[in-house]
């Protein structure tokens, strides 16, 4: 028996971030898209644990005993009070260090291949808190929506329905750690106060994509003055006729942009692979 799933690029179409807590955590507030575009988690039956990759960027996955897949494995294990064991295969088609939650999406489909294959049979909300204690975007991948609304450092998800958007994935193909941008973001000052907000409403697509605007992402100055290529595919993004709003996912590097249509998505993402053959540039679908 083996078990295949998807584990889909996680899209921050906003996001604030505060000041550290005093444990070092940032609270925030983001509104989250998935894209049809991710990694795929197999897992088969088998006496050991072990792990293959596979994929466009499997070099770039560090030592296998830090991989998150394993540790999500072991977790899940002893969770269950059961050995470690199953044959899993990552398959890494999303850039490592991207801002599009890879390594955690890849967490989160380990632990539903795993309950899946060991017939554990447990809820979404209990593999949410497993996945929590290894990443604080883990849990948003438990959501039963097409969208999520994410508050406090990741743990609190309420899930939304987002309209099928077009949209063109875009990354410079140099990493960007996370750590690295925080650490940025810290020095420059940068944390909003963060009042009570409950979760964003939209009628259609133009009010989204007026919330997107308004709000912004928190953590793009810090990234940009960690790697300012970032702010040049922006300036080039908007300055085409066929995107609607381009914007930073999460730490980066990945710009999305929001095409005007399908059309506009499938030209605009043939104009920039010509252009620049050196990034990974990815139609999309966020939302349903």
């Amino acid at each position: 028996m083996s078990v295949r799933i998807f584990a889909p690029a996680k899209i921050n179409l906003t996001l604030k971030v505060a000041a550290p807590r005093a444990d070092g955590m940032h609270p925030l507030q983001s509104l989250v898209a998935f894209a049809d575009v991710g990694d795929m988690v197999e897992a088969a039956e088998s006496d050991g644990l072990s792990l293959t990759v596979v994929g466009d960027f499997a070099e770039q996955i560090g030592p296998q005993e830090d991989n998150l897949v394993l540790r999500a494995a072991r977790a899940l294990a002893e969770a269950a009070g059961r050995p470690a064991t199953g044959k899993l295969l990552l398959e890494k088609n999303l850039p490592v260090a991207s801002g599009i939650g890879g390594g955690s999406a890849d967490a989160a489909a380990t632990l539903r291949a795993l309950n899946e294959l060991w017939r554990l049979n447990w809820s979404n909300a209990r593999l949410a808190e497993i996945g929590a204690r290894l990443g604080a975007d883990v849990p948003v991948f438990f959501v039963t929506g097409s969208a999520a609304y994410m508050t406090g450092v990741g743990e609190t998800c309420v899930p939304l329905d987002l309209p099928a958007t077009p949209t063109v994935l875009v990354n410079p193909l140099k990493p960007l750690p996370t750590a690295e941008v925080y650490r940025a973001f810290d020095s420059m000052r940068l944390g909003s106060d963060l009042a009570d907000a409950s979760p964003p409403r939209w009628e259609d697509e133009n009010e989204l994509i007026a919330n997107m605007r308004t709000l912004g992402n928190d953590l793009a100055p810090a990234a940009c003055a960690l790697m300012p290529e970032i702010g040049a595919i922006l300036a080039e993004l908007a300055a085409s006729q066929h995107v609607r709003h381009a914007a930073l996912s999460g730490s980066g590097a990945t710009v999305f942009a929001i095409a005007t249509d399908w059309d506009g998505a499938e030209t605009l993402a043939d104009e920039l692979i010509s252009r620049h053959p050196g990034w990974w540039i990815a139609e999309a679908t966020l939302g349903a």
